[in-house]
Order: structure tokens, then sequence, then C-alpha cells
């Protein structure tokens, strides 16, 4: 989020969002992320309105997840867990909040599932970080929340996705965050936020909702690489999936062979996106 925008967010839990979602950008959900053209996906994440949410947990059980945790803040030098503050769920995942003992590490929010980190966060990771790569190069720029570490439990099943925790509350600009999501997608892909070749698409695949979406990256960056990649991987695969013949006779008969007339004389570039694109 725009920094003069974290003031006006409620408490909300990070959760993917739909196309429909896109124009309030105020109640921003993501989850994937690619390089495609004007467009893209913004991950965020809750936020206590009020500090008199403060009652802290405190650590006192062994599972899965708190072993994981304590063994990652140990290892990275954030010193040890002093609390931990349940932050809710949602249909696949739960979240927390954890102080540590070190003065000069972040609070930390924490998502985990029973899934494995394939299926649920390693796309949101490399979303999140390939926002935050393009975002950080302006001081004006989106406040996204650096991932620190992502992956499997040890022990057993379940993952667990471990990011900066940012407090929001108060009033906000949304001609500033207009602005900032606007130099995002202005920003140019970088090997850090996962795209060194300039090119469309993305490292790994991702889902829009809970359906699969093919990525990969295109051969060239050219204005008929985006085309090809926009007709085959998202609006033919869509079709693909919905096995209605008529529709996909008349994408494939009628509309697609006609698409490279829509950006005669146009530059596409990639362009980092936000939400299920």
């Amino acid at each position: 989020l725009h920094k003069s925008q974290l003031a006006s967010l409620p408490q909300v839990c990070l959760f993917r969002m739909s196309r429909h979602h896109l124009l309030a950008y105020a109640l921003l959900f993501g989850k994937s992320a690619s390089f495609l053209s004007p467009n893209r996906h913004i991950q965020h994440q809750t936020s206590t309105s009020s500090r008199s949410l403060n009652t802290i947990t405190r650590m006192s059980s062994t599972s899965p997840l708190d072993t994981e945790i304590a063994n990652y803040f140990s290892s990275a030098g954030h010193g040890t867990i002093t609390s931990s503050q349940p932050m809710g769920s949602s249909g696949w995942a739960s979240f927390r909040r954890i102080e540590t003992s070190n003065p000069t590490s972040p609070d930390f929010f924490i998502k985990s599932s029973s899934r494995s980190c394939a299926q649920m966060f390693e796309g949101e990771a490399m979303g999140l970080t390939a926002m935050h790569e393009c975002s950080k190069i302006d001081e004006d720029g989106l406040f996204i929340p650096q991932v620190f570490h992502y992956g499997d439990f040890e022990s057993e099943g379940g993952s667990v996705l471990i990011m900066e925790y940012m407090s929001l509350g108060g009033r906000g600009d949304e001609y500033a965050l207009g602005r900032a999501v606007g130099k995002m997608h202005r920003a140019p892909p970088t090997a850090a936020a996962g795209n060194p070749d300039s090119k469309f698409g993305f490292p790994m695949d991702n889902t829009i909702g809970g359906t699969s979406q093919p990525n990969g990256f295109t051969a060239g960056s050219s204005t008929e690489d985006w085309v090809a990649f926009y007709s085959e991987r998202r609006i033919g695969h869509q079709l693909q999936l919905a096995g209605d013949g008529y529709c996909s006779n008349l994408w494939n008969v009628d509309i697609a062979p006609r698409l490279n007339a829509l950006f005669d004389g146009i530059d596409v570039q990639p362009s980092i996106l936000h939400g299920d694109l």
C-alpha cells in the first residue's frame, strides 16, 4: 500500500482478490502476480484497528508450526518468540502476529496451512517479492510486506509463510494510492523481481481463485509474444477449462486470429500485475 494509505484500511485478512475487486483498491486482497501488461496483483495483510486487541497469547505449545517458526527466528537472528497473537483464519490458512526478543526485528505476520507450500504459499511469496522489488525503488511507491521465509514443515505435513507485519489505521489518500499503483505497473522487470529477461509470464504457475493458471515465460518480449500469451495462457486456457465447444470455437475461429489487430502500432511492455490475472 502507499504509505499514506496505510491509515485507511479496516482490519482484514490475506485473501485472494478476484477480478471483480480490482477497482476497489482500498480493499485489496491478493495472491498471484505475473509480468503481463498494465493491470495487476497486490497482497495485503491484516491490521488491528486498535491496540486494544493486545491480548497476547504466550507460546505454550509445541505444535509443528510453533517448532517451525521458532527454529526460523532463531537461525535468522530474530531471537526467541515472546508473544503470538491469533489473527483469524480463512478456509485455507490461519494467521497470527509474532513478536520476538530482538528489538531490531520487526513484528511478523504468519500464515500457515495444512497443505504443502507448493500448493499454498510459494506463488504467493514470489508474487509479494516481485511487487516488493518493483515498489521499493520509489519512496512514494506501494508499501508491500517483505517476505522473510516460506516452506514446508520439517516434521510433518503443513506449510508456513512469514512476512512483515503492517499496522494499518487512520485516513489515506486514494489519489496517492492510484499513482503508486501506476508506478508499480511502470517499474522495469528485474532479476530480483523474478523476471531477469524482461519477458511476459512468471517463474511459476499460480491460481485464479481456486483455478490453476499457467504462466511460464514467453520466448520473446515483443507485442506479438504478449498477444500469444494472452490468447493461449489466459483466455484460451479458461475456455478449455469451461468445456464450452461453442465459445471455444468462437474464440479460436473469429476472435483470437484478430487479436493482433487490436495492438497495431502499440509496443506492449512487461509490467508486474496485481490480482488473479
